[in-house]
């Protein structure tokens, strides 16, 4: 292992590879009914190809996690950047919606790489204490990219149509990916990887998924993600199709979104140590039910405007915020020789009930705001069992 470099450098090169998953998920976001204009398709297949991402991305978390546990972080880490930019530029050229959707698919395989591999390395290189704080940070950096990609997505889109977002992609891609290289060392030690057959791989994932708190907190992160990406995916039509608003104001009333969890992520920072773990959780699942009332409440009324739909998602990220680094620094320490593996895990549910339940709304998509309705209550109702059950085991030991 080679030596580490100063933990400040190291953290501002995490954060910035945290960015690869906005490059890949928000910056698409403003363009997806010009994708759906250019190629002809329906409302379902145009969702597709931006859920494709979060379900693609999920499932790769699980292979990179339990990777990097056996074979180091850095050469994995690596080569998941070089598949993100090779997807971008497929999906750059992409003469055919089956040929963006690969292009997607393969763009999102390497950026699941970040999403799990950066937070093991913060756990390896800052320890389990200080963990909370450190991921809440590493979510503050990776904030900054859907409060900013879907305003330069959303230009570009306007300006140059929807393929420069992905060259845009490429080019910042390569550039994290070149600091990546020259800064990050590998932080899992050799006689601290997982040995033996795959067989070992599945025993850790069993170990995990026998503690009860684990299964709470990755389900309480995962249905949280689906109420915020069936919101975000709702928002985009309801602007620009309900509300006829350009693409470039959706991405205005977009940074509400990220800006919430930007602040609720400071908050965790406070608050790591003093408040417990399972107490942010609590507290977040409820400041979501409460938010999605609102939304719902205003929907139901009539009143479907961006202050309606985009200062209640304030308060719905703003209480990702505050339970998210909990929910995954929770699950990362259940097992610390499987914090990779937890990771990954904790990544894949995430992203997984955001595709999910964005490709849902898509599925129920009829031209009205009622099929947001029905699934953001679905998913509101569903956190928040889920971040009670994490808070009434709190005194539970893992097994």
């Amino acid at each position: 292992m080679t030596p580490a470099p100063p933990r400040a450098l190291f953290a501002i090169t995490l954060a910035a590879i945290s960015l690869i998953g906005p490059l890949s998920i928000h910056l698409f976001l403003p363009v997806l009914p010009a994708v759906r204009e250019a190629f002809g398709i329906g409302n379902a297949l145009a969702q597709l190809t931006f859920s494709v991402t979060l379900v693609t991305m999920a499932c790769m978390t699980l292979a990179y996690g339990a990777l990097s546990d056996r074979l180091g972080r850095r050469l994995v880490l690596l080569a998941g950047l070089a598949l993100f930019l090779a997807g971008s530029a497929i999906s750059a050229l992409a003469d055919s919606v089956v040929l963006l959707i690969g292009g997607r698919i393969i763009q999102a395989i390497g950026a699941a790489s970040g999403l799990a591999i950066s937070r093991a390395m913060a756990r390896d290189v800052f320890g389990a204490d200080r963990l909370v704080g450190v991921i809440a940070y590493l979510t503050m950096a990776y904030a900054l990219g859907p409060m900013l990609s879907p305003l330069v997505g959303g230009a570009l889109g306007d300006a140059y149509g929807w393929r420069a977002i992905f060259w845009f992609a490429l080019g910042a891609g390569a550039v994290i990916a070149l600091a990546a290289a020259l800064v990050l060392p590998e932080t899992h030690p050799r006689e601290e990887r997982l040995r033996g057959h795959i067989r070992s791989t599945f025993a850790g994932f069993g170990h995990l998924f026998s503690d009860i708190r684990f299964n709470a907190f990755v389900l309480q992160s995962g249905f949280s993600s689906g109420t915020f990406f069936a919101l975000a995916a709702g928002a985009t039509f309801l602007m620009q199709e309900y509300l006829n608003l350009s693409a470039a104001e959706f991405g205005l009333w977009f940074c509400l979104f990220p800006l919430g969890y930007w602040l609720g992520n400071l908050i965790s920072t406070r608050t790591a140590g003093r408040v417990t773990i399972e107490t942010m959780v609590l507290v977040g699942s409820i400041g979501s039910a409460a938010s999605i009332a609102l939304v719902v409440g205003f929907i139901l009324s009539g009143i479907v405007t961006p202050p309606t739909i985009f200062v209640p998602g304030l308060l719905l990220t703003l209480s990702q915020g505050l339970s998210l680094p909990n929910a995954q620094a929770g699950a990362i320490n259940v097992a610390p020789g499987l914090a990779g593996t937890a990771a990954g895990i904790g990544v894949f549910v995430h992203m997984f009930g955001g595709g999910l339940f964005s490709q849902v709304y898509g599925l129920l998509s009829d031209g009205t705001p009622i099929p947001l309705v029905i699934t953001v209550v679905m998913t509101a109702t569903l956190t928040l069992i889920a971040g009670t059950v994490a808070y009434a085991r709190r005194s539970q030991p893992a097994p």
